[in-house]
């Protein structure tokens, strides 16, 4: 098998993981969400760090953690990036332990679109005729979707936003997707071990005091953490971006898919329409773009 099909199937593998993680987290809607998070975080470092020994990448951790330390400026843009992903975490861990997963789906549909707007704000990217018309387009189904819930659909906004924003700060660091996971979740440690410390201080605390069920499957969050990661990791390796933007919809359609016929989440007409909207938005976006990198790469032939 050749290493694109490879980095093909890995990617796939790690979308559709990720769009499968309401699975999981359903099975722990007993626990408050903020612990789940902090339990996310614990265990995904203590994983990573496991992974990065298995691997043997020791010393190339101890080089990252040298090189941030030395240029401050990444350290803090990493330190960022480690705050608003873990904010990112907690809302989509609370929209699925509160059935809000189509708005989850919606939230993973637009991100890609809003990651593009910020690509143009803050690093002079250029958009063609074609890109600046479906990012209008999804905005439109943005409207419609807010005049028919009455309210913004800030769930499905702050998961787009706190995603783009965790692109934005990591554009400019390099970083192995393992050895990466192991120094974030580092950073946000020291806040949830003693936020832990609390919980168990005023015995509020659910791991060690519900079942051994739920103790598994909050130490096992690190785990389903940090596999997709390292398949993702592989895929991007050996595929080009533009196709690896395209699997990306993998993982909101699995969720949307889950919301309605699995948890029979109520799907009107008008959110049908919506997404329809955004569906051909994004169509007309990957589109252009495969075939702007396609001619990019005739000239670099040619």
């Amino acid at each position: 098998m050749s290493n694109e099909k490879k980095g093909v199937l890995a990617a796939f593998f790690a979308y559709a993981f990720w769009g499968a993680f309401p699975l999981y987290w359903k099975l722990l809607e007993h626990v408050p969400s903020m612990e789940i998070l902090l339990s996310r975080v614990i265990w995904s470092f203590v994983f990573t760090v496991l992974a990065v020994l298995v691997f043997r990448m020791r010393q190339d951790l101890v080089a990252d953690l040298k090189y941030l330390w030395s240029h401050q400026k990444h350290f803090w843009q990493l330190a960022g990036a480690s705050f608003v992903i873990s904010m990112n975490w907690y809302l989509y861990i609370w929209a699925v332990t509160h059935n809000h997963l189509i708005e989850t789906s919606l939230g993973y549909y637009i991100n890609p679109l809003l990651s593009v707007i910020f690509g143009v704000i803050f690093f002079k990217e250029s958009l063609s005729r074609a890109q600046w018309v479906a990012t209008g387009i999804a905005f439109i189904a943005v409207i419609i979707l807010t005049i028919n819930y009455g309210s913004v659909p800030w769930v499905a906004l702050l998961i787009a936003l706190s995603f783009a924003i965790y692109g934005v700060l990591k554009k400019k660091i390099t970083l192995d997707a393992t050895r990466g996971l192991a120094i974030e979740t580092l950073l946000i440690l020291p806040f949830a071990l003693g936020y832990y410390v609390y919980l168990f201080a005023t015995h509020q605390a659910s791991f060690l005091h519900v079942d051994v069920k739920t103790d598994i499957l909050m130490i096992f969050s690190g785990l389903v953490t940090a596999v997709p990661l390292i398949l993702f990791a592989k895929g991007a390796q050996n595929i080009p971006l533009y196709l690896l933007g395209f699997i990306q919809y993998v993982s909101p359609t699995i969720v949307l898919i889950l919301g309605i016929v699995l948890y029979k989440e109520p799907f009107s007409q008008v959110e049908l329409l919506a997404f329809s909207i955004i569906w051909a938005a994004l169509l007309l976006f990957s589109g252009s773009k495969i075939i702007e990198t396609r001619k990019a790469h005739h000239k670099s032939v040619s």
